[in-house]
């Protein structure tokens, strides 16, 4: 039996506003790849992604993961997906290990001290574990809503612009860690203005243009 993680495209479509942005869009993606979304701007890409996600309907054609539409099985689908969007999604009134805790939380997972402070170690975030976030820089912010893509344990992780408000060193920091993932056998969507390298996995591109 095919036990490949896959997730699949078929026919899909979105219109905005009465506008078509794309249609009859045909993509599969299997474990140990990662998908590049592309195309110019108000095409779709983050529509796209949305609809990845299930924050938005899907209006034509379907998505499916391991054969079957994710409406389908929204709790399995939602437990195998990590979205990072472009906002950070933080709790500006916690502090960095309580904002990681809660998200590890939600997963049913628990988080024990050694394993936090390796985290935030990795991630440029020694010592400020006890830190409110809204006393970070936003580049700080973002290495911790990075740092939860460590914490889960998701195969599926769709990435909307995410080496925003990073640094050379964060971006290669999080280009090693979507590599690590893709060893691990897990997958990626990624929509990003840089094109940066994910180790030595090539990327499957998929690039949106106006119907």
């Amino acid at each position: 039996m095919n036990t490949t993680t896959t997730l699949t495209f078929s026919k899909l479509g979105c219109t905005r506003g009465g506008r078509q942005l794309f249609k009859n869009v045909d993509c599969t993606l299997t474990a140990g790849h990662w998908l590049y979304v592309a195309g110019a701007n108000g095409v779709g890409k983050t529509s796209l992604l949305r609809m990845v996600c299930g924050l938005a309907s899907i209006e034509s054609g379907d998505i499916l993961w391991n054969g079957i539409p994710i409406h389908k099985q929204p709790d399995s689908y939602r437990r195998d997906l990590c979205y990072l969007g472009h906002l950070n999604a933080l709790q500006e009134s916690m502090t960095v290990q309580e904002n990681l805790s809660f998200t590890t939380a939600l997963s049913g997972q628990a988080i024990d001290t050694a394993q936090l402070q390796d985290i935030l170690a990795r991630f440029g975030l020694r010592g400020r574990g006890g830190q409110l976030v809204r006393h970070l820089s936003q580049g700080q912010k973002r290495r911790v809503a990075l740092s939860r893509l460590a914490l889960s344990p998701a195969r599926l992780w769709v990435l909307d612009e995410p080496y925003v408000a990073m640094d050379e060193a964060g971006v290669q920091m999080l280009a090693e860690l979507i590599a690590s993932h893709l060893q691990n056998n897990g997958l990626a969507v990624v929509t990003s203005h840089q094109r940066v390298p994910i180790g030595d996995f090539a990327a499957q591109l998929l690039e949106l243009q106006a119907s």
